[in-house]
């Protein structure tokens, strides 16, 4: 078998494990939408205020950094005497990737066709086995049966580059499924396949936390940062773990359209103002807009 790339094509850099609302989970939030727009590079008195600004406390601060270091995510770089963070290329194309799960959630229409992928791995392979299962069920895909796993086929490239990261391609078939024949209902099938009850629940609590933010009027620059980050960090999950089943396979009280459409008005009334108010700080009196 051929071990995995150094790099895994990106797919184990992807933090699957950062808790939403933790401090390395803000940090990645702050650096995917903000950083980045800057240009990928901040200084560290910049970034740490950036994030106490969040609530952030500087102690928490370093050691998100320090665990960004470790994943490749961030590397040390000094640019005009100041001391700073650079995104790894690697990281770059991670964000790149997200950016249309994230800011773009896609729902398959009943004539799409599935992606199915079929393996069967040795014992002596139990730990790659598990992180191809973990990984699969990360970017959204269903268990049909233990080795058998579906998902829309616009996944597919997502899939297959998880496949060849963990070194596993030649014990994994694909196939793109235009029909499907199921004991039952779809959406009988689908309940079997994901955990729905689960994703629903996150729907609905990201519904919960973040509804308000649309009654708000007249926000400012920095109340859109201060309202934005939290509700990117809780959102960017959700599209990677629901992957958009079409209608007639979810339950007719299913929230996930209302909070489709909830982050796209926030981010429509937050996203640029917010960045605004990030090049303004970084690039200008910075002291004086980050702490008021």
């Amino acid at each position: 078998m051929n071990s995995p790339r150094a790099d895994l094509a990106g797919a184990v850099l992807d933090d699957i494990d950062s808790r939403p609302g933790s401090a390395t989970s803000l940090a990645r939030t702050v650096l995917g939408a903000y950083v980045r727009d800057l240009g990928g590079w901040i200084a560290i008195a910049d970034f740490s205020a950036l994030l106490a600004g969040l609530g952030v406390p500087e102690q928490s601060a370093r050691t998100a950094v320090t665990r960004l270091k470790g994943k490749g995510v961030l590397d040390a770089e000094t640019r005009g005497g100041r001391s700073g963070y650079r995104i790894t290329d690697a990281a770059e194309a991670m964000y790149t990737r997200g950016d249309p799960r994230i800011f773009g959630f896609r729902q398959m229409t009943d004539g799409e066709a599935w992606h199915l992928i079929s393996f069967g791995i040795p014992e002596s392979q139990r730990a790659a086995r598990h992180q191809l299962r973990r990984r699969l069920s990360s970017i959204g895909c269903g268990t049909v049966s233990a080795g058998l796993w579906i998902c829309p086929h616009y996944l597919a490239a997502e899939a297959s580059s998880i496949v060849s990261a963990l070194g596993l391609d030649e014990y994994v078939t694909s196939f793109r499924a235009t029909e499907l024949t199921v004991p039952g209902t779809p959406r009988e099938a689908a309940a079997q396949w994901w955990d729905l009850p689960a994703l629903a629940a996150r729907h609905r609590a990201f519904l919960d936390h973040h509804r308000d933010v649309l009654t708000l009027d007249d926000l400012t620059d920095r109340a859109a940062f201060d309202r934005f980050v939290p509700l990117l960090d809780e959102w960017r999950v959700i599209p990677y773990l629901d992957p958009g089943l079409p209608d007639q396979m979810l339950p007719p009280d299913w929230p996930g359209l209302d909070s489709v459409r909830l982050f796209a008005d926030a981010q429509r009334r937050c996203l640029e103002p917010s960045r605004r108010w990030v090049r303004a700080c970084i690039t200008g009196d910075s002291q004086r807009m980050l702490i008021r």
